[in-house]
């Protein structure tokens, strides 16, 4: 999928880049599957801002994306291929035999008119779902679920995939992008191959306009506040703050671990830091 840029016609042209958008098939969603979608805009349910610099955007509708995968043996047909606005990847349109249709995330190689099928005793080709004992060592996989019949959680981004490296009693060692090698119940199912849209990390935004298009306010930096708005504010001049980086609340922001749940602490077997 090429990267499409522009004639330099004004500054925020000159650097943007955007999806060549050529294995998109269809423009309009399928109305069945999908919702209306409320901006939270980074608040609550209380109306206070728990996430910051998120507000505005374009209006968009979510579609219904079947991560369980729970139709077992039943061959479907891929009608489409389409853009989500809610997510990197792409998604593809699914016709099963039974008539259902379903959204699934679109893997490297899915074409229009290929069939794919979850189960048991399947193929092992792009597109397919199976559980993870009956996944062969060294496959790459993508939508894993973390627990049996939750739905996939791990690796749903463009591009994303992990890779199956053993399989230690009833439970599966997948190795993720970041380095961090992790277990996962081997009763968990998982999609064979690489999540879709591989260049989406490449594209250039080029302007702060189309931040906000995406829902992404500005960010103002620490040291260019007053004291009374930051910690790393105020000074005489221009500083760099004195400190090392902090939230407004005194919370350090790089580098300081935060994960504190010791119920899953063992199901890390490598950190990704070594």
């Amino acid at each position: 999928m090429p990267i499409r840029s522009y004639k330099p016609t004004s500054p925020g042209r000159r650097s943007m880049t955007v999806s060549g958008f050529d294995e998109i098939t269809q423009g309009t969603p399928h109305k069945a599957l999908t919702r209306s979608k409320k901006r939270i805009s980074g608040r609550n349910n209380q109306g206070r801002i728990t996430m910051r610099r998120r507000g505005a955007g374009h209006k968009r509708k979510a579609r219904l994306v079947d991560f369980r995968r729970d139709k077992p043996g039943v061959p479907g047909r891929i009608e489409t291929v389409e853009y989500d606005p809610n997510r990197s990847a792409r998604i593809a349109l699914v016709c099963y035999l039974d008539g259902e249709r379903r959204y699934i995330l679109h893997a490297v190689g899915l074409k229009v008119g290929d069939t794919i099928v979850s189960g048991d005793k399947v193929d092992v080709r792009n597109g397919n779902a199976m559980l993870l004992r009956n996944i062969p060592l060294g496959t790459e996989v993508h939508n894993v679920e973390m627990q049996p019949k939750g739905g996939g959680k791990i690796a749903r981004a463009a591009g994303a995939s992990v890779q199956l490296m053993a399989k230690e009693g009833d439970h599966a060692l997948l190795r993720v992008r970041s380095g961090e090698v992790r277990k996962v119940p081997l009763d968990c199912m998982a999609t064979i191959g690489q999540v879709g849209n591989l260049d989406h990390e490449n594209v250039s935004i080029g302007k702060a306009g189309r931040s906000r298009w995406l829902g992404l306010r500005p960010k103002v930096r620490g040291v260019a506040m007053n004291p009374v708005d930051h910690p790393l504010g105020g000074g005489e001049g221009k500083t760099s703050g004195g400190r090392h980086p902090v939230s407004p609340w005194g919370q350090p922001t790089k580098g300081y671990r935060t994960r504190k749940n010791p119920r899953t602490q063992n199901m890390i077997v490598a950190r990704r830091r070594k």
